[in-house]
């Protein structure tokens, strides 16, 4: 993949990026060095939205948002329904 935003994804994935020079190219948040592999991981510990948060004060909610959209998009099985688009 290229550096940068994800080509072809929608605004509520546009957050996330692509660039081997950051995190060997794991998917980040807005070229942060936060992976969407860390944000899953912590709201899989249990954390909530507002408690990653507040571990990440640079982060915004649509960034978490976004990489779950993000993981959902890229996990074979997983059902999106049309509202949630």
């Amino acid at each position: 993949m290229v550096c940068g935003t994800l080509s072809g994804m929608d605004s509520s994935t546009a957050r996330i990026t692509i660039d081997p020079r950051v995190m060997s190219g794991k998917p980040c948040i807005r070229g942060l060095r936060v992976t969407v592999g860390m944000i899953l991981g912590q709201l899989g510990a249990g954390h909530s939205i507002d408690d990653v948060l507040a571990a990440y004060p640079y982060l915004e909610r649509e960034d978490i948002l976004a990489a779950l959209t993000y993981a959902a998009e890229h996990v074979p099985g997983v059902e999106q329904t049309a509202d949630a688009r």
